[in-house]
């Protein structure tokens, strides 16, 4: 057991960023796991990171930061045993999270496997309208993720919000929701369009 650092703190330290496995239950029109496989027929490349390899991070690396490319962090299969290793080694963990796949009881035992580990989760808009993008994505079941994160653990979590043509307007009362309930709010404008007519894409102010 440790003290919990600041996350500026650790921040400072030494990481990496992990693309642990290659599963992801959304269909994220824009995501390379569409524009580079599943729109050409193609099954999505990669592997689980083994025991092994995960070892040698924990070993040389003071922050591992899940955020993957081309797969949510959630769906390698050791991936409880992976948070609460990062907390009995002293290791700072960061997780990005979106697809809210996992039973609301699982996040409750992420949650206590790493109480110091600093959560991120993509909603993007309002969470009745995520899904518009985030296909596949309960946006309000991962909202009430998120709230109970923001109960339990000792470092904050952070709201990520892209903006988009249908959520452009909500950047505010989202602003609102999450200083309502206790979390950090971030808006990103995106770079990563279709063409000029992508049908996605917010006003020119709200893009890169």
């Amino acid at each position: 057991m440790y003290q919990a650092m600041t996350y500026e703190k650790f921040c400072k330290r030494v990481s990496v960023n992990l693309d642990g496995n290659h599963r992801c239950s959304l269909l994220c029109p824009n995501c390379p796991r569409q524009t580079k496989y599943t729109d050409h027929g193609m099954k999505v490349a990669g592997t689980d990171i083994s025991e092994k390899d995960f070892d040698k991070c924990i070993k040389f690396f003071g922050h591992i930061n899940f955020e993957g490319q081309y797969s949510d962090p959630v769906h390698h299969p050791k991936f409880l045993e992976m948070l609460k290793k990062c907390y009995d080694n002293k290791v700072f963990a960061t997780i990005q999270h979106a697809s809210a796949a996992k039973p609301f009881n699982w996040y409750m035992k992420a949650f206590k496997a790493n109480p110091n580990a600093k959560w991120r989760f993509s909603i993007d808009g309002l969470p009745k309208d995520s899904h518009k993008y985030r296909i596949n994505q309960d946006g309000e079941k991962l909202f009430r993720v998120m709230k109970k994160c923001a109960n339990m653990m000792k470092i904050k979590p952070l709201w990520q919000y892209i903006v988009f043509n249908y959520n452009e307007n909500d950047i505010e009362t989202c602003k609102q929701m999450a200083q309502n309930i206790g979390v950090d709010f971030y808006v990103v404008k995106s770079s990563r369009w279709n063409g000029s007519n992508d049908p996605l894409m917010p006003s020119k102010k709200w893009r890169l």
